[in-house]
């Protein structure tokens, strides 16, 4: 894609395109890429999982914790600014580019020197090396960023998908084949490398433009101040789910960090690979109908149903078989994982819904506000943290759950303020999901050992067969249950509708269906 016109104007794709199928599809094309890349993640996991040890792990998160940081400056700041301007111009873009290179390149400086600093926080000499290894991830990282964003921007979501599945598919064979020549940690650091130099090469390969020499252009200025509330958002915000690290690390060691950061991991995947995707489309959907309060309601609630239906439903099925999950995924060395694993199960529905408030600051232009709501919920998660601590790895993991059960409903309600976006009607879509979960969980504690007492799988085949008996009858249950409590099949209907609108096959199928939304939402 060739991003800018000849007069320097934004080029978008397809602009004939629908928005209600430029959306779905968008995020059709964006969860199939998450989804491949799940697979492919979770495949790189029970391999590492049985090539490292939990010490080499640790030693990596040590690093990261910060690293990350520093890394996604550009992604979290600047993609948003791109995606929610209205009007965007390729000197405009040129200048961001150069900004957030020339950050970038302070950062990587930055992030190298902090290695001593952090061996002394982690008490492990180990830890100075791998900073300088992993800094360079930070400049090569801000070479694409400006690049995808052009791409989503312009809605081509299918190759920002390829795009970033190819990444991490070199970044698991080269994290794989350096474990197999038993570099231990290092392994994960070349992985990383050679992962950001593959994605800036693809990103420039896909949205062919140059960006020029850096020129006095209007809206830097706002731009930036933009940019950076939506960073410092983000940085709270990193700050608070990794608070968790630290403490996990520097209270007890690389070994432990290394079972809560797998843990941990896994806990964060179904946001990850479904939120992340759906996000960057609900973004540049909502942004354009911002204009519209009842069709920016409606469009907000119905992505806020679909992931209730599916988060409460993974969450608690996730509390049931946390255990046999982990053991049949990285090995019987890691069952210390599981344990903290089943804590973080309740939290992984709420976390989903928790995490829209997002969409509602950036796509209404409100990212001080999203800044703001960032120092509420770092002082209380951290508190919280703080507060379990006595109880180890398994009370920080508790502590993460109860945060999303008390944030939720407050960052909805204070990010909707601006356009009078009530919590009533969130609520009103929220509550029998919640009940349908819990019913179905119970439902198995009660069934389940009435069959065949209290099983015991102590072997990764009997945990496999344990976890498949317990999530089928759990999703029977819950099924069950969300149709009984919406008075029928609506919801199930509602998301085969929205799955029938993905598949391509289906296009002149929905061709009037799509014709009576654009009444409403053109």
């Amino acid at each position: 894609m060739r991003p800018f016109q000849v007069n320097g104007t934004f080029q978008p794709a397809n602009p004939a395109e629908k928005l209600r199928r430029t959306a779905v599809r968008g995020a059709a094309v964006s969860i199939a890429g998450q989804t491949a890349g799940f697979v492919l993640q979770m495949g790189s996991v029970v391999v590492l999982a049985r090539l490292l040890t939990p010490a080499d792990f640790g030693i990596v998160t040590m690093v990261t914790t910060f690293n990350l940081l520093f890394r996604s400056f550009g992604l979290n700041g600047f993609t948003e600014l791109i995606m929610q301007r209205d009007e965007i111009t390729e000197d405009f873009a040129s200048n961001i580019f150069w900004i957030n290179l020339a950050i970038g390149a302070f950062l990587t400086v930055a992030s190298a020197a902090s290695g001593k600093l952090l061996t002394l926080l982690f008490h492990d000499p180990l830890v100075e090396p791998v900073a300088v290894g992993m800094s360079f991830t930070i400049i090569l990282a801000c070479l694409s960023y400006i690049h995808l964003a052009l791409l989503q921007r312009a809605m081509l979501f299918r190759a920002v998908a390829v795009i970033n599945f190819v990444a991490l598919a070199v970044y698991v064979v080269v994290s794989i084949l350096c474990a197999l020549a038993g570099l231990h940690y290092w392994a994960l650091v070349w992985g990383a490398v050679c992962q950001y130099v593959v994605l800036a090469v693809v990103a420039w390969a896909a949205c062919r433009w140059l960006p020029s020499l850096p020129k006095r252009t209007s809206g830097i200025p706002t731009g930036l101040a933009f940019a950076l509330n939506v960073y410092l958002h983000f940085g709270f915000s990193y700050i608070t789910r990794n608070t968790d690290n630290l403490i996990v690390g520097n209270r007890f060691g690389a070994r432990e960090l290394g079972f809560y950061k797998r843990a941990y991991d896994l806990f964060v995947l179904p946001a990850s690979q479904l939120l992340s995707p759906m996000s960057a489309v609900a973004v540049r959907t909502l942004s354009r109908l911002k204009g519209d309060r009842e069709q920016f309601e409606r469009f907000f609630l119905r992505g806020l149903s679909i992931l209730a239906f599916i988060g409460m439903g993974i969450g608690a099925d996730f509390s049931l078989v946390g255990n046999d999950f982990i053991r049949v995924l990285l090995g019987p060395q890691w069952d210390e994982a599981g344990k903290i694993f089943t804590l973080f199960g309740p939290g992984i529905g709420v976390m989903l819904l928790y995490n829209t408030h997002g969409w509602i600051h950036l796509s209404i232009g409100r990212p001080e506000r999203w800044f703001r709501w960032g120092l509420i919920e770092f002082l209380s998660t951290a508190a919280l943290f703080f507060v379990m601590l006595p109880w180890g790895p398994p009370g920080v993991a508790f502590a993460w759950t109860a945060s999303f059960f008390l944030l939720m409903f407050p960052g909805l309600w204070y990010a909707g303020q601006p356009i009078n976006l009530k919590t009533g009607p969130m609520f009103a879509v929220i509550w029998r999901f919640f009940a349908a979960s819990l019913a179905a969980a119970l439902s198995c504690r009660w069934i389940l050992p009435r069959f065949h007492g209290s099983p015991s799988a102590q072997n990764v085949s009997g945990a496999f067969l344990q976890m498949v008996e317990v999530s089928a009858v759990f999703f029977t249950s819950y099924i069950t249950a969300v149709v009984i409590l919406h008075g029928g099949t609506k919801p199930i209907r509602d998301a085969l509708s929205l799955l029938s609108d993905l598949l391509p096959e289906r296009r002149n199928a929905i061709v009037e269906q799509n014709n009576m939304d654009q009444a409403a939402i053109d």
